[in-house]
Formats: C-alpha cells, sequence, structure tokens
C-alpha cells in the first residue's frame, strides 16, 4: 500500500502582483524551497524567490573554454602531426586556426550549458507531483500558484498560516505518493 507524504502546500493568487508580494512575504518569514508557476513571464518573480542561481553561465563559461582551448590544440597537433608547408605559411597558423576555434567554443558553451541545466533542475522528471494538484490544470491561462516543498524541518501548520494570511483565492496541499 502506499503511503501519502506532503510534497509541497500550493497557494493560488489572483494575479502576478499578488504572486510577487506573496513570495517575498514567505520568503522573508524563512519558508524555502519555493516555487511558482505561472501562464506568462512575471517581472520581479525570479528575484522574490531567490532564484539568483549562477550556475549556468559559469559552465557556459568553462565548457566554451574548454571547446576553444580543444579545438586550436586539435588544429596544432594535427598540423605538427603531418605538416603541410604551403605557401610559406608556418605550421602553426594561429590566424587560420581562429575559426574552427570559435566554433568549438560554440559548441562547448552550449553542450555545458545545456548538461548544467539538466543537471541543476534534476531533468528529465516526466511527473511533477505538483501537476495533480487540485485545479492546477487550470493554471495555464490565468492562475498563479506558489509553492512552499516540504523539506526536512518543515511545518505545514506554519505555512498555511502564513500563506493563509497573504489571501490567496485557494491552499492545496500536494501529495507524493511514495511507494
Amino acid at each position: 500500500m502506499a503511503e501519502q507524504h506532503l510534497h509541497a502546500v500550493l497557494a493560488e493568487f489572483r494575479d502576478g502582483e499578488a504572486l510577487v508580494a506573496a513570495a517575498r512575504a514567505v520568503r522573508a518569514q524563512g519558508f524555502g524551497p519555493l516555487d511558482a508557476f505561472t501562464p506568462f513571464p512575471v517581472e520581479g518573480l525570479a528575484e522574490a524567490l531567490g532564484l539568483g542561481d549562477r550556475k549556468v553561465p559559469v559552465a557556459m563559461l568553462a565548457g566554451g573554454m574548454a571547446g576553444a582551448a580543444a579545438g586550436f590544440l586539435m588544429q596544432v597537433a594535427t598540423n605538427l602531426d603531418y605538416p603541410l608547408r604551403i605557401g610559406g605559411r608556418p605550421l602553426i597558423a594561429v590566424p587560420s586556426f581562429l575559426l574552427i576555434t570559435f566554433e568549438t567554443m560554440v559548441l562547448g558553451a552550449v553542450l555545458a550549458g545545456i548538461a548544467t541545466l539538466f543537471l541543476a533542475n534534476r531533468l528529465p522528471k516526466l511527473h511533477h507531483p505538483v501537476f495533480g494538484a487540485d485545479g492546477f490544470d487550470l493554471g495555464g491561462d490565468d492562475r498563479f500558484y506558489l509553492a512552499i516543498f516540504a523539506g526536512p524541518r518543515f511545518d505545514r501548520d506554519a505555512a498555511g498560516k502564513a500563506l493563509a494570511a497573504l489571501k490567496p483565492r485557494a491552499i492545496v496541499d500536494v501529495p507524493e505518493t511514495v511507494s
């Protein structure tokens, strides 16, 4: 028999401004981790949720540098192993290596960015328990949701009271089925 555990507490708000204000208030009270679900981008929501993670840009910089170095060194090694002396060009001709170096830099940055994005978001995750919450299927058009995820020191009553003080349209418990 499957046992039900609480995954999150989900609150529905009337508009994006109310959602941003609620996210700031709940975060200031020390609840977290938080997430928001909106039908369109809401300005200021990322800052209100505290999403200042810089993993993807740093990974893309490192991947770009590694890709550029690999592309340049690959061309140097190839020209040293198979020297072709044509028209007085030196074996290590940096200007002629720049095109491939740039392309491998872009390739390395893109692959590192995509891999980091997938790892940071724990993807692919084919089902999220929030998707099964009552009324969440209507959220694609005009609903704004704030989720407080349950953690090791999560207090359901305190989270419910904090959300109720913000006057949401509804508060829903999101269960997580554990087999």
